[in-house]
């Protein structure tokens, strides 16, 4: 017999428990502030009214606020949702009708409104590029206008809560998920999260920053555990996350599958407690990802304070068993009222009692849709990297006569990544059947081919499109054509880890089109750094990762300079596997990061080894010079100030980046800021950029503070992390800052 699963009460926890049915709540109403509800005084602080909220309520209410339910039935358990939530999504919590608190309907994730696979009813939503394509965009104010794109569709669809978005720094390029993430550096990846996290709170919602922390592969991801010392972790996994915090405020952080030093993150007191509340001062609360929870009594009293997606847990550890650990003392009562705090101070801070949403439709409006879908090309556009452009091959001429389009199913759309973030789009999948087509599947390609945009482009030329499944057929299409394009793909997702390798023999594909035709584009679409052997060989390459909605029409205008590239890389492309810092495949058990902060350029700039294309690289059709670098000690730190100046003949968008050199570093130097600037032909512009001192600083495990050297240090002026154009120096004097140091404001 099938039940529904709903919870308000200890009661309905244990009859879950049980397998027996329990009793669905009424909808919930908010109410103005009155002498009973004083939570409701907008006046009052997010604290206070949470204060003020728990003082009311039951033992029974407060269980119910930290134990949250998976959307969309399961034949896991014979798992029904509740009721009340959406089909389809992520997660459900009740809400309190007694009291007014809402419930909290939960969406996936960073990229937009996701269905899960099992849903009968699939919501057409608008998908942004990955995480990994707006960081290459550098562009803060891009990311954030992403995030206020998705969480508005979130509202729209009845959701308060979304699940983004994700900054685990790039430390294993073969990780499944590295497209849903921010790259290899920590202030890149922090500030360019951090925005999109404040873009989706901009509507009222919560979101999250996850997966915390030290989380970088897929295999083995449940039991894997990652060793690594206190200091090498701030310098690295921990600095993105503290970045992306303090720039968001999120009101939920996720804590990750994975067990760092040898327990897991959700019941990790070092991470959970000391790190995120003592030292950073965070006021949000810690959400298990779906199946993260291992315990009751030892999760909820090192930190964690909400246990998320039943049943994917071994047992529902929030549920009756900490309904019981609580009548036993072994969770003190204290602790259930600060977890319960915790949420509801979220909430009121994020505007969840004043803005409730309602209504939870399948499908939004057309016009709504169409815009959204504007914002995504935009995002596309500036997220590629075009990283080869041999004899200047790009932008094509609208004039050129044949152009071959080989591969990629590049007739019928652009490449997804797969597992809980997949956004289904309107019109559905246009290439169904790709195994697997189950999670975490399906292999999803949306309806936006770059093969037709590409015609619209050429309108006098011959495009013709083979599939490349025969290297021979298409060379001699290639032959036969002034310009091939090949489309190269690498699928990834959630729950594995994927090779550098383009499978499916597509190196040999490239090699024998470029073989053919030396006017051979490469357009990348993967989840990130792939092994590029053929480099040399093709005349241009270009980056698209995965890239959204608009995904072919941003590539076509790419290709045809109607928009002109500015893409620079937040990873590094490896030539070969040995340069890695684990070049073996990713491991099972302990993963001992011997390379401690050493992550990304750093690693290959401390080794001396030369990548394929190295971090913070892009090319343009236009040219700039960077010059003018000056650098000052201002309150502590460097402020650095530099002018870009567009000397070619197109207008276009350059990254100027300001790197940092000390001494006794994990590395020769460090990210320490850019300035993506804008520039018509011929146009200069001056920027300055004030070096956060945290990335001049060594984290001093004994003093438990950051520590500045005094002495010289080198300023850098790049357009890449190998392209050094300028180099001052300047002499800081010694420096502590505590480790619950922030920027003002």
């Amino acid at each position: 017999m099938k039940h529904r699963i709903f919870a308000v009460s200890i009661m309905a926890l244990a009859a879950l428990a049980a397998g027996c049915t329990a009793t669905q709540a009424p909808s919930v109403q908010t109410d103005a502030a009155s002498a009973d509800r004083p939570w409701m005084d907008r006046k009052l602080s997010p604290d206070a009214r949470a204060t003020a909220i728990v003082a009311r309520m039951t033992t029974d209410e407060k269980l119910t606020l930290v134990f949250g339910y998976f959307g969309t039935d399961f034949s896991y358990k014979n798992y029904k949702a509740p009721p009340e939530a959406r089909q389809g999504s992520a997660g459900y919590v009740p809400g309190i009708p007694r009291l007014g608190i809402p419930p909290q309907w939960q969406t996936d994730a960073g990229i937009g409104v996701a269905s899960q696979g099992g849903a009968l009813n699939k919501r057409g939503r608008t998908a942004l590029p990955s995480g990994l394509a707006t960081t290459a965009t550098w562009h803060m104010a891009r990311a954030y206008q992403g995030g206020e794109m998705i969480g508005r569709e979130a509202r729209a669809s009845g959701f308060n809560v979304m699940l983004a978005g994700g900054v685990n720094l790039m430390r294993e390029p073969r990780n499944g998920r590295n497209f849903e993430y921010g790259g290899e550096d920590p202030w890149l990846a922090g500030v360019m999260v951090g925005e999109q996290v404040r873009g989706i709170q901009a509507n009222n919602l919560i979101a999250t920053i996850k997966h915390y922390a030290i989380n970088d592969q897929e295999t083995d991801r449940d039991t894997g555990n990652s060793v690594i010392g206190d200091a090498e972790a701030r310098m690295s996994d921990l600095l993105a996350f503290q970045f992306a915090i303090e720039r968001s405020k999120p009101g939920s952080v996720m804590c990750s599958y994975n067990k760092v030093n040898g327990t897991h993150a959700c019941e990790n007191k070092w991470l959970l407690t000391d790190v995120l509340r003592r030292d950073w001062g965070w006021q949000g609360y810690v959400m298990s990802d779906w199946g993260a929870t291992h315990s009751t009594a030892s999760a909820a009293n090192a930190g964690l304070d909400q246990d998320s997606g039943w049943p994917f847990d071994k047992e529902p550890y929030f549920g009756k068993l900490l309904a019981e650990a609580v009548a036993k003392g072994d969770v003190p009562m204290a602790r259930l009222d600060e977890m319960a705090h915790r949420i509801l101070r979220a909430m009121f801070a994020h505007g969840l009692f004043e803005h409730p949403v309602t209504d939870a439709p399948i499908d939004l409006p057309s016009d709504m849709l169409a815009a959204h879908g504007e914002i995504t090309r935009v995002d596309a556009e500036e997220g590629a990297v075009l990283l080869r452009n041999e004899g200047e091959l790009l932008p094509l001429s609208p004039m050129v006569r044949t152009i071959a389009v080989i591969g990629g199913h590049a007739d019928k759309g652009v490449l997804a990544g797969g597992g809980s973030s997949l956004v289904y789009p309107v019109g559905g999948n246009a290439v169904p059947g790709i195994a697997p087509t189950s999670w975490p599947g399906p292999v999803m390609y949306y309806p936006n081919p770059p093969l037709d945009a590409i015609r619209r482009l050429a309108p006098h030329a011959t495009v013709t499109f083979i599939d490349g499944k025969d290297p021979v057929a298409a060379a001699k299409l290639a032959a036969d054509s002034d310009v091939a394009i090949v489309f190269a793909t690498q699928w990834a997702g959630e729950a594995f880890d994927v090779s550098l390798t383009l499978a499916d023999n597509q190196d040999g594909l490239i090699s024998a089109v470029a073989a053919a035709n030396r006017k051979t584009v490469v357009v990348l679409e993967t989840g990130g750094p792939v092994l590029t052997p053929w480099a040399g060989n093709v005349g241009a390459i270009l980056a698209a990762w995965y890239p959204g909605t608009r995904g072919g029409d941003a590539i076509a205008n790419l290709l045809f300079g109607k928009t002109n590239p500015s893409g620079h890389l937040p990873v590094t492309f490896p030539r070969s596997l040995d340069q890695l810092a684990k070049p073996s495949a990713p491991n099972r058990g302990d993963t001992v990061y011997s390379e401690g902060a050493t992550v990304g350029y750093k690693w290959y700039d401390a080794k001396g080894l030369e990548p394929q294309f190295p971090f913070g690289h892009g090319l343009s059709y236009t040219s700039f010079l960077l010059d003018g670098l000056t650098a000052r000690v201002r309150d502590g730190t460097i402020e650095a100030s530099f002018v870009v100046t567009n000397t070619g003949a197109y207008p276009g968008a350059d990254v100027a980046q300001v790197y940092v050199a000390g001494k006794g570093w994990e590395a020769p130097k460090r990210l320490g800021g850019f300035a993506r600037v804008n520039l018509a032909a011929g146009g200069a512009e001056r920027s300055t950029i004030t070096v956060d001192p945290r990335l001049l600083a060594t984290w001093d495990s004994a003093s438990h503070s950051w520590k500045i050297a005094a002495g010289s240090y080198e300023v850098m002026l790049g357009a890449s992390s190998r392209d050094i154009r300028q180099r001052v120096t300047v002499t800081l004097p010694a420096r502590t800052l505590p480790a619950s140091w922030k920027p003002k404001g």
